[in-house]
């Protein structure tokens, strides 16, 4: 298996060589893993004014253990990538041997007909040898009837991507966000698509914003955790949403008791560094922040009870 593969559950594609079976795969029982199964990757959300190759490079001398994609050369990218970009972010991550721990999308389950970006972004991943896509929930109504069909709709486009997901031997991940910030509002989604294919994205923050605990996030959706976002905030009325973006340990996002509730779990997947320097220009550049990220980070890690 080459070194930049990602191990995954599922088998690749027929004809193609399969993926190592992880634990942290599985629908897991509590059975508790160690800090040692923890790795650290950091998401390209943090450069807005590097490529990909210099992204991936400052990454990579950091000590950073894996990448998450969702901007390429400081923009968002979608299935209409060229090939030679294509191609040049697989020979990037290889000959850095930073493995691609997840694609982010900018699906919107809840949007008119995400279905066939989704199933290119599928097919995308899997040329990657990425193990996950993260997909959005979307904005929900407040008309119960309108939400009801919003939940429907995303269910049924789950449901005719669950074949090709197969195929490629890729889980899609709907991340607490948005309209689906709160855990107990991604477990509905999951509920209504108990398959293997399909699972969450836990974000440290926006479960944290709806008054959710850590406690309360993983008797959610924990068990269908195979990827987390971890980032730090605090409330601030003089910022959109009510909330300010700062570095780890600056905010009140108890990401501790997060990890903590993890490995007794069992969870033995990466955790994303999000400095969200695309979406909050403000913030510090990947230079400043992604240093500190890691060693705090690395310190949470190190006292995990």
């Amino acid at each position: 298996m080459g070194a930049n593969r990602v191990a995954t559950c599922l088998p690749r594609k027929r004809g193609s060589a399969p993926r190592v079976s992880i634990e942290g795969c599985k629908p897991r029982q509590r059975v508790q893993s160690s800090a040692m199964d923890l790795r650290i990757a950091f998401s390209t959300l943090a450069f807005t004014d590097r490529n990909l190759e210099q992204a991936i490079s400052l990454g990579s001398s950091l000590g950073y253990a894996g990448v998450e994609l969702r901007v390429i050369d400081g923009k968002l990218f979608d299935s209409s990538l060229s090939s030679a970009d294509r191609a040049r972010v697989k020979q990037s991550t290889t000959a850095a041997r930073l493995p691609i721990v997840a694609v982010g999308s900018s699906v919107i389950l809840t949007s008119d007909n995400p279905g066939p970006e989704l199933h290119r972004m599928l097919e995308l991943t899997n040329e990657w040898e990425s193990p996950f896509i993260r997909v959005y929930g979307g904005h929900l109504s407040e008309d119960p009837e309108t939400r009801r069909n919003q939940m429907e709709s995303a269910a049924k486009v789950l449901e005719e991507a669950i074949p090709v997901a197969e195929r490629f031997g890729v889980v899609m991940l709907i991340e607490t966000h948005d309209g689906f910030s709160a855990s107990s509002v991604a477990e509905e989604l999951l509920v209504k698509v108990p398959s293997k294919s399909f699972g969450a994205i836990w974000d440290s923050l926006h479960p944290h914003r709806m008054g959710e605990t850590p406690a309360e996030v993983y008797k959610n959706i924990g068990a269908r955790t195979f990827h987390v976002h971890i980032k730090d905030g605090r409330r601030s009325a003089a910022h959109k949403g009510g909330w300010q973006l700062v570095p780890l340990g600056e905010g009140e996002v108890p990401v501790q008791e997060v990890l903590n509730q993890l490995v007794i779990g069992g969870y033995k997947g990466y955790l994303t560094v999000e400095w969200e320097k695309y979406w909050h220009p403000e913030i510090e550049s990947a230079e400043v922040a992604l240093p500190h990220e890691l060693k705090v980070l690395q310190g949470y890690v190190e006292k995990i009870e």
